[in-house]
Parts: C-alpha cells; structure tokens; sequence
C-alpha cells in the first residue's frame, strides 16, 4: 500500500470518529483525499485592524486584543455568549456566540490576550463578531506561519467534531509533515521545463500553505494544468486503445440506397455542415476502425437527415441499423419522419419501445434475427437481451446523455464486431465541456440551419403586458397557427408547481374560451397515453394552444407552432430556454418565443434573458450557461464519472484546458505507449490509478 493510500484515521488528529465524519461529508477516505481537499480561499493574516477602523463593507476584518469580560445570557432554551473584546487603542467590540455557547464560555480566558478573526455585523452603527474564530497570540506565534490562511469547505457537523477550516487546516498541517518526502514527481521534466512549473511537491506545499501571492499563484497554475493533462490523457489515450483494439466494419459501398436518397427523394437540400459531417462519417466507416463520433447539432439542423443517410451506408453495405431514443416520444417522433422519407423506398423500419404489444414484439424480433428487418429505432427496449440482430453495424443514440454509460454498451454486444457509433445531442455542449466528457470521441458539428429558417425572434415581456401578449396569440391563432404555453414544473412533486400550472391553464381558459378556441394540456402527472394523445391531437392541429410542462422540451415537432410563451423564464436555466424555443421555428413562417416573468428578476435572471433576446446561437447560449452554472450543473455531467476536478474550474480555465489538450496530444504522437524513460513518471502515476487500457464497454 502506497503512502497516500493510508485510509484517513491513521493521521495524528484525525482517529475513528473524526474519520466517518470526514468520509461521510467531505468523501475524504485516505491521505490523498485529503491531500487534494484544496482551500477554496485565502485569508491575507498580515493586516490588523485596529476597531475604530472596520467598516460594513469589509468582508471579514482581524484584531488583535484582551477579552475584558464574557456573559452567558438568556435562558436555556434560548442563550447567547456576549464577550467584550478591546484592542490596544481602547476600542471595545462585542463577540457573540448562539451555538456551543458551553463549549466556548469554557475556553476563552478573561484577561487573556487573542487574535480575534471574523465578519462584523453593524447593528445602530455598533460593530459586533458572530462566531469569531479567537486564538491566543502566544499560541499564533507556534503555529501555520503563512501570510495567505487557507480557508477550507467544512459542513455544521464537521464543525462539531472541531473540523472547522482552521480544524482541517492542523490536519493538513499534520499530513505534510509526513508526505512531502513521499511525493513525486508525475509530469515529464521536458514539460515541466516548458511551462516554467513549480516542482510538484512544492506546489502541494504552497496550495495549503502559500508563503506568498505569486507563489500561490504559481501552485494554482501548476495543479490545474495537472488535473487538466492527466484527464485529457485518459480520454486521448482511451482512443487510441479503442481504435487499435477495435476493428470497424468497413463500409466500402455507397449504393442505390443512399444514392436513391440523395438523388430523387432528399426533401431539401442538404446545407454545408451537413455534408461536411456526411464527409467525416464517410471516412470513419471506410476507415477498418470502429466509428464513435459525437454529432452536436442545434434544434432544426437537421441531425436526423443525416442519421438516415448513415444508415443507407449500412444498409447499403449489408448492414443493419438502430436508433435509441430516451423517450417513446422521440422515439416515435423519429419513427415517423423516417418512415415518411424513406416511403417510396422498399425498406421495413421497426419501432419497438415499452408499449409495442407482445405480438409485434415477437415478429420484431424474428425479423431482426433473420436480416429482413434493417432499420429499428426505439428507446431502452432495443438494450434487452432478447432483442437480437442478424448483423448490426450501426448504431445512433439520441439525446446521449440521458442514457447511462452500460446502458449504452449493451448494443455493442449486439454484434460480433463492435457496430459503428454515432452519439447525436440537440444540446450543444461548450467547447471545454465536449474535450473534457467526451475527449474519446470524434467531434463533428451541424452549425448552419436547413434554407428557408427564419431566425426566431425572442421578446422579454413583465406579466404587466398579460393583456397584449393574449391579444398577439390570438392574431396568430387567426393566420392558423398554434401556441405553446410552458410553466417551470421544476419537480413534479411540488405542489406550487402545479398549482401554477393549473390556475394558469384556467385562466387561459377563461380568455380562449371555446368554440372558438381548443387547448390541450399535458405535464409529467398525466398517464403517458393520455399525455401522447394530448400531444397527438396539438400535432394535428385540433387543438391551437397547448399548456404544458417541460415535458415537450424535447420530441415534438410541430411545423404550424410558431409560438412558444415561457411562463416565469427567470426560472430556468438557459440550456432548457433554447431547448424550449427550439419547439417552434420548425416551418417557414416566422416564429416568436415570448419570454414572460415577474418585474423583480435577479441579475443572473436578468442576464439569461438578454442572452436569449440577443442570440439563437445555441452555442454561445451553452457558454454562457457554463460560465453562470458551472459544469457541475449541466445535463450529462453528473453521471459521466469524468469531471473528478478539484481545483481547475471548466468555465474560469479554458486557456489551461486547451493547452494541456495540445501538450497530452503531442506527447502520444511522440509516444503512443508511453515507453520512453522520459514519460516513466506519467506513465506510473497513470497506471496507480488503474488506467491501463481501455475498458471494453466504455462508449462515452
């Protein structure tokens, strides 16, 4: 067992107690947890102030003095410490204490002389300290001798076992004493050289114990890079592993099928970023690799075109295909329009989700099993064990990120010879984002909307404006067009939500009241047949305005919509405001997305609005949305397992990504295996974290 492999209880301060407490909130299990629980700021502990000088804006001030007096009041139930603090001018200040109000009344000592640290609070312009931390100035003098304190993430029960920051900080403290002979060096000395890196013991040594800003500075820099390479390395290596190991079908064959498509039935013609990314499939599918290649397109660029016509590929080299849907809705959305392309062709297209009834299954699946059946598109049914395909060689999943990563491995087992993979997203994901959860896959993007798209125009309305925005629907309802109406049901359980939801369906009601007006309502606590047939009908068009949840976020395509109303916008993220606008736009008229919301809006409420006013550029939009929410919030982050980041910031470190990106690629060009006594030090801290080759049924 490795140093850093000790489990936690085993460090001088820390023992069994300490150690579930730590592993429960922090998920600190060994040294290197703890080793990696970076500061998430520094205190500057070289200013004091005198008291006369604090001042309400001042986010946390430190005063050095004598405790004059200390005072439990109130009863048991409900009692204060209130201590008098002054400073060496005679200034007096009032520290409070409202929990372990015992515990401290025991420990501080009248008389004594403290270094007194905390946030004041102004009350009648009287400054006072709630829950200061306070240390004798003797004991200060033995202790952390660093300008720049860090101030480490703790939680209530942490802190109630002594593991506040300053409590993690003695543990830090105590860890390396001990780890400094113990760590390495893990990057290449010719990087290191490169990019003027601090050595990487010193860098750990500076991060919790920085002897000054640069040096901080320097230590931050250096760990980010690291955290940066060493993914990039995986994912980079990872494909290369994968290409070597797997050998793809080879599609040498482009025959009547595409051509016929591409001829005579194509229904618009195709924009440039399509047959740019046609071009790249091409390639991969001829190339005697396995194809997986991530297809980033925004709503309406036609992502769906040119799955069909990766599909006539396959088929046209004696292949067959699948598609996997998250939903029946969209599984059923893209059954039907490739059904309707590929009508004056002689091909059978399958659908098979958790409704097709037990009957059609079974010929399905003989018809799967015998090669008849070449197209199958559905949702997780097509993952089950008795779905068997004669020779399956391509397989296209949609909307990736709903389905977990062994999810989708099971259809590579659908086939001796791994099939060829394309993973399509309508959410485009930013730049940093796509390098860093899927840096293992091919990136091909459809940046251009199909001729004849007018852009749509996006308005901000205050609920001032209910009136007019009724008035403008029901002109639009006059031309024959239809309305969508979302509310935010952030979770289907709350019980405002759908309050909300329904008063607004009555009053909506009550100013489109029938004859004249037909609505439609679907959210999430509806039966999924009634909600379908909901949908049906809207899609129809006997019904003009449909209230909804953000059910239909994603799988309705409804060409005559060319309105969608967001109620209450400030209350969603942006990703899902250009997921929702993207339900209307899909014909020729011009299109409006409506965005209403109460007159007090946040700033950030009020910055995703712009945003949504100013562009339809949903790439720009997913920028934005990383830099207001982080990675950590964004579809698809969670469960890739990929984003182990403890200090770098996807948003604030792009720069750093990028360039560690280019630095690991140019390392595996130079090296593919990382044989070279020079990379022995990556190559070691590599394989200590078990990444040795790439894991079989790993797709993205």
């Amino acid at each position: 067992m490795s140093f850093f492999s000790t489990p936690i209880e085993f460090l001088k301060g820390v023992g069994p107690s300490k150690a579930d407490v730590l592993k429960k909130e922090l998920k600190i299990f060994t040294y290197n947890d703890l080793l990696r629980h970076y500061p998430f700021r520094y205190i500057d502990r070289t200013r004091f102030y005198l008291i006369s000088e604090i001042t309400p804006d001042m986010p946390y001030i430190q005063v050095k003095g004598v405790l004059i007096s200390k005072q439990v009041i109130g009863d048991a139930r409900r009692k204060r410490l209130s201590a008098i603090f002054q400073d060496e001018r005679g200034g007096t200040i009032e520290l409070v204490w409202f929990q372990g109000v015992k515990f401290v009344e025991k420990t501080i000592v009248v008389g004594k002389e403290y270094i007194v640290f905390g946030k004041p609070n102004f009350f009648n312009n009287k400054p006072s300290l709630p829950h200061p931390e306070l240390e004798l100035v003797a004991e200060a003098k033995k202790e952390f001798q660093t300008a720049l304190q860090p101030v480490y993430s703790s939680t209530e029960k942490l802190k109630a076992f002594f593991l506040d920051s300053r409590g993690i900080m003695r543990l830090q403290n105590n860890l390396l004493e001990q780890a400094l002979p113990h760590i390495t060096e893990n990057m290449p000395s010719a990087v290191v050289e490169r990019y003027k890196m601090l050595p990487r013991v010193h860098a750990l040594a500076q991060i919790h114990f920085p002897t000054s800003p640069k040096l901080l500075q320097r230590a931050q820099a250096r760990l980010k890079f690291e955290e940066f390479f060493f993914i990039q390395l995986r994912l980079l290596f990872n494909k290369k592993v994968n290409k070597r190991l797997h050998n793809g079908n080879v599609f040498s064959t482009v025959g009547n099928h595409f051509n016929g498509f591409y001829k005579d039935h194509l229904p618009f013609e195709l924009t440039n970023a399509q047959k740019r990314v046609l071009k790249e499939i091409r390639l991969d599918t001829i190339s005697g690799m396995q194809m997986n290649r991530l297809l980033q397109g925004d709503v309406g660029s036609g992502k769906t075109v040119v799955a069909l016509m990766s599909m006539l590929l396959a088929i046209d080299n004696g292949f067959q295909a699948c598609l996997m849907a998250p939903t029946e809705i969209l599984a059923t959305q893209h059954y039907n329009s490739i059904a309707q392309l590929l009508q004056h062709f002689d091909l059978e297209v399958g659908l098979l989700t958790g409704s097709t009834k037990i009957k059609q299954r079974r010929i399905i699946h003989e018809k799967l099993e015998n090669g008849e059946l070449k197209i199958l598109i559905g949702t997780h049914a097509l993952i089950e064990d008795k779905v068997k395909f004669n020779n399956l060689g391509l397989v296209i999943i949609d909307e990736q990120h709903r389905f977990g990563v062994e999810q989708r491995a099971k259809l590579w087992k659908k086939n001796v010879r791994p099939p060829h993979v394309l993973v399509m997203t309508a959410t485009p994901i930013p730049r940093t984002l796509a390098m860093t959860l899927y840096g293992d896959l091919d990136v091909s993007v459809i940046d251009e909307l199909p001729a004849g798209r007018k852009p749509i125009q996006t308005m901000h309305k205050f609920d001032s404006s209910r009136l007019r925005l009724f008035g403008f629907l029901k002109e639009e309802i006059a031309k024959g067009r239809q309305v969508y109406i979302v509310y935010p049901l952030i979770d289907e359980s709350e019980k405002m939500d759908y309050k909300n939801l329904m008063d607004g369906f009555e009053s909506i009601s009550r100013a489109f009241p029938p004859p004249e007006y037909r609505l439609s309502i679907v959210h999430g606590k509806m039966k999924p047949a009634d909600k379908d047939a909901e949908m049906e009908r809207f899609k129809r068009g006997e019904t003009q305005i449909m209230v909804a949840t953000t059910v239909i976020e994603v799988g309705v395509n409804v060409p005559n919509a060319s309105v969608m109303v967001i109620e209450n916008a400030e209350r969603f993220g942006l990703a899902q405001l250009h997921q929702l606008r993207g339900r209307v736009g899909r014909g020729a008229e011009q299109s409006y997305c409506i965005l209403m919301s109460g007159n007090k809006l946040s700033s950030d409420g009020k910055i995703r609005l712009d945003a949504m006013v100013r562009t339809n550029d949903g790439f720009e939009i997913s920028e934005m949305d990383l830099k207001l929410r982080g990675p950590g919030d964004l579809e698809g982050t969670q469960q890739s397992g990929v984003l182990d980041l403890h200090i770098a910031d996807l948003a604030k470190d792009q720069a750093i990504l990028a360039e560690a990106r280019v630095c690991v690629e140019g390392l595996l060009a130079d090296d593919p295996e990382l044989m070279k006594p020079s990379n022995r030090t990556v190559r070691n801290y590599f394989e200590q974290r078990g990444v040795k080759t790439i894991s079989l049924e790993k797709i993205s």
